[in-house]
């Protein structure tokens, strides 16, 4: 782990003008040891940052640029595009010296065929198999020592987070694991102009797409979860829902226990599971809601075991901006530089 002086480290944001890039620079402006120097937009290019974040003037000079050579004197760079731009950049950052977070779907397979089924051709597949999966609650040690880490997708960490406890303690059966996951329309991104993204679409109405299997999350989710709980084939049922809000995501997961635990033990699992990570809540006397974490890099989980049918319903609720994107990006980036984790984003949830 790198371990680092009083100085800053100076960061930069590629594709800055989309939700998560903009969630980063609201993040990496109240840092106190990431300085950020270069947010670049292909759109604003030219423009200062608050032309595409009015809610961050007054608090930056900076201006928007085009992507350049400059970047690669960042010592942090943050890749926040769509997916199929980081594999074609991350090599020569790398070879810069730069350390490396992409918020892309790029570098969170080890395997290029299995990214390739789901996504398209890759270009850097020993790149991809030698990146570490940044989920920092289960995988800390390996981020610490990374230079390219993959952000997790925002499905998945609340889908992860809530499950591998359970797994992890072999108190549940990985067979017909179920995830029913509710999304804010900002999931979708900010370039998104579908119809059903339209307002009058939305609002009033909860829709469910990419049903059966056939959402790219889905192996994600089974890859980490087997990983993190020596399971190899492990397979999960996940659909994920529309929900007219801005931001959040609601996972409701279902697992079924391999005998009649007691509620202190099921608390203990979790408790011991998550004892040192500083984002995670166990809610043990209330059910999460998206609100409660709004805003905040924080997991809130809570749990209840129905005794009739020996199955245990988890509810986890994280903001999908901050902890499903931006925010855990901070925290990985934190890690890879030798800062704790906590580091600029002891931010409470918004409330009301």
């Amino acid at each position: 782990m790198m371990e680092l002086n009083s100085t800053s480290v100076s960061a930069a944001v590629v594709g800055a003008s989309g939700y998560a890039g903009g969630e980063l620079l609201r993040l990496l402006l109240q840092h106190p040891r990431f300085e950020l120097k270069i947010a670049t937009s292909q759109t604003y290019a030219g423009k200062p940052v608050s032309a595409a974040w009015p809610g961050l003037a007054g608090f930056t000079k900076l201006q928007f640029t085009p992507l350049n050579e400059a970047i690669k004197g960042c010592q942090a760079v943050f890749l926040a595009q769509e997916n199929g731009k980081a594999m074609h950049m991350a090599q020569e950052l790398l070879e810069a010296g730069c350390k490396v977070v992409d918020l892309s779907a790029d570098f969170r397979f080890r395997s290029a065929e299995l990214y390739e089924t789901w996504y398209s051709a890759h270009s850097t597949p020993s790149l991809a198999q030698s990146a570490v999966y940044g989920l920092p609650e289960l995988f800390a040690k390996a981020i610490g020592r990374a230079s390219l880490v993959g952000n997790p997708g925002c499905y998945p960490t609340a889908s992860i987070l809530a499950l591998a406890p359970l797994l992890m303690a072999k108190a549940v059966s990985p067979e017909n694991l179920i995830i029913d996951a509710k999304s804010g329309v900002s999931g979708a991104g900010r370039a998104k102009f579908g119809l059903d993204y339209h307002y009058p679409e939305v609002e009033g109405s909860v829709s469910a797409y990419k049903i059966a299997g056939t959402h790219r999350h889905t192996p994600e989710i089974e890859t980490v979860l087997a990983e993190a709980a020596d399971m190899p084939g492990l397979q999960v049922s996940f659909t994920p829902h529309l929900m007219p809000m801005t931001r959040g995501i609601l996972a409701t997961c279902y697992a079924c226990l391999n005998r009649d635990y007691s509620r202190t033990e099921l608390i203990e699992v979790y408790q011991n599971a998550y004892a040192n990570c500083p984002f995670v809540t166990i809610c043990t006397d209330h059910l999460p809601a998206t609100k409660h974490t709004l805003g905040s890099n924080a997991c809130h989980i809570g749990f209840a075991a129905d005794s009739r049918t020996r199955r245990i319903t988890v509810v986890s609720a994280i903001d999908n901006l901050t902890k499903g994107a931006a925010g855990q990006a901070v925290q990985n980036m934190n890690i890879m530089f030798g800062l704790p984790e906590t580091t600029g984003l002891q931010i409470g949830g918004l409330w009301p």
